[in-house]
């Protein structure tokens, strides 16, 4: 309400917040919130300042009103914004840098096609000022070409798991061809079939090493990344965030050592206790986002939560169920919850998958937990690897997935008890 009231008083207020400051903004259809809070934790640690962010989520400009409004004035800030409000956003506040993470459909009755938000984009790219640099993804070719209109950009190469909504070509509509297996630095990956459109060079590139998940900029030039969060997704919201961090100025070295130790980000990832089981808090809100979820889960049988709402937050359409592979689910106990649990309840019986269903969620978590005590002896090792923020209770682990209301409503009732 607050933002609401700023911006009725003075339409130009968010220029007039982010003069004098260095300003980074994070877009993206997945991992902005979560890349949001670790380029904001990197800053406050290299630099000793206070950061100004929007870390409840609030992406919209009423919402960056608010946090700049509220901010001391001069101070860095790192802003989260929702990727229909880009252009309007970034034209306001003059961004130093820009992070931009990947583009895939979310939320189709409120945003366009997802290559018109890339179109969108590339024009906010276009208007930046000389002096700013774009952070983007070289594994998406909806956000390379958005970028390439940049007047400079770090290309990470991030990954790209989810391609569904990047098979035609941005520039000149034509087929996307994608290689299989691992992206490597060199420019391979993708390229269209009929125009010269392909992915660029990454300068930061995810890679294995003989202790794990790397950062990469070159021959022998490596950072180990080890992070409290999990799986693959945080490693390229991390590298992300490094490069933002270097984009910037700071040495590398020092924003990982802030980033590693992130536990949690607004609740997600966060292990809880409910009853005489631990519940950990999983957000997937899209298809590309549910793929990426289902490689944090326990393996089966740990039993798996499912909530669903359809509020204005989540997308009304609830229509993208059907293009989540929930046919991985199979082989572990599944409650289907929420209050879209009977849309939920059909896309799960169509992929094979034996569920029950309970309307109210903190029964569906009730109902996990008795299945986790049962799988709690064979799976307890694996489960705690698996939470990778603290031990699991003795009753073992329930994985709960939730999209953004239904989250955020499970989080609040579990907390509150």
């Amino acid at each position: 309400m607050g933002g609401h009231a700023i911006l009725a008083i003075e339409p130009r207020a968010l220029e007039h917040f982010a003069a004098g400051r260095r300003v980074a903004l994070v877009s993206g259809t997945n991992g902005k919130t979560t890349t949001t809070k670790m380029l904001s934790t990197a800053l406050a640690a290299v630099t000793g300042e206070a950061v100004v962010t929007n870390l409840t989520g609030a992406n919209l400009p009423t919402g960056i009103a608010t946090a700049l409004s509220q901010g001391c004035p001069g101070a860095p800030a790192v802003l989260e914004v929702d990727e229909a409000w880009l252009g309007k956003v970034s034209a306001d506040v003059r961004p130093a840098v820009l992070v931009l993470l990947n583009l895939s459909r979310d939320q189709l009755d409120r945003n366009n096609e997802v290559r018109h938000v890339a179109q969108r984009w590339r024009q906010a790219c276009g208007a930046l000022p000389a002096c700013a640099r774009v952070v983007a993804n070289a594994d998406d070719p909806l956000v390379a070409w958005a970028a390439s209109a940049a007047p400079a950009a770090t290309w990470v190469g991030a990954g790209l798991r989810w391609t569904a909504d990047s098979t035609g070509c941005p520039a000149c509509a034509g087929a996307i061809d994608f290689v299989a297996g691992d992206f490597v630095a060199g420019g391979e990956g993708w390229a269209c079939r009929a125009c010269d459109l392909s992915r660029p060079a990454p300068h930061l590139w995810l890679g294995s090493g003989p202790d794990g998940a790397e950062i990469r900029s070159g021959p022998g030039q490596c950072l180990p990344l080890h992070l409290r969060l999990p799986g693959r997704c945080n490693q390229a919201n991390a590298l992300a965030a490094v490069a933002a961090s270097v984009a910037l100025g700071y040495a590398p070295e020092e924003a990982l050592a802030a980033i590693s130790a992130i536990g949690e980000v607004g609740g997600r990832y966060a292990a809880l206790e409910v009853g005489n089981a631990t519940a950990r808090m999983l957000l997937a809100k899209n298809p590309a986002g549910w793929a990426e979820v289902f490689d944090m889960l326990s393996p089966p049988p740990g039993p798996v939560v499912v909530a669903i709402n359809a509020r204005t937050a989540d997308g009304h359409d609830p229509s993208w169920l059907w293009d989540v592979p929930f046919e991985r689910l199979a082989g572990r106990p599944v409650v289907a919850t929420g209050e879209r649990y009977l849309d939920l309840a059909v896309r799960l019986g169509y992929a094979g998958v034996e569920h029950t269903s309970e309307p109210d969620p903190l029964a569906a978590l009730a109902r996990a937990a008795a299945a986790a005590r049962a799988a709690a002896a064979p799976t307890a090792r694996a489960a705690e690897a698996a939470a990778g923020n603290g031990a699991v209770r003795p009753g073992g682990l329930v994985d709960v997935v939730a999209n953004y209301t239904a989250f955020h409503q499970l989080l609040a009732r579990v907390r509150g008890q």
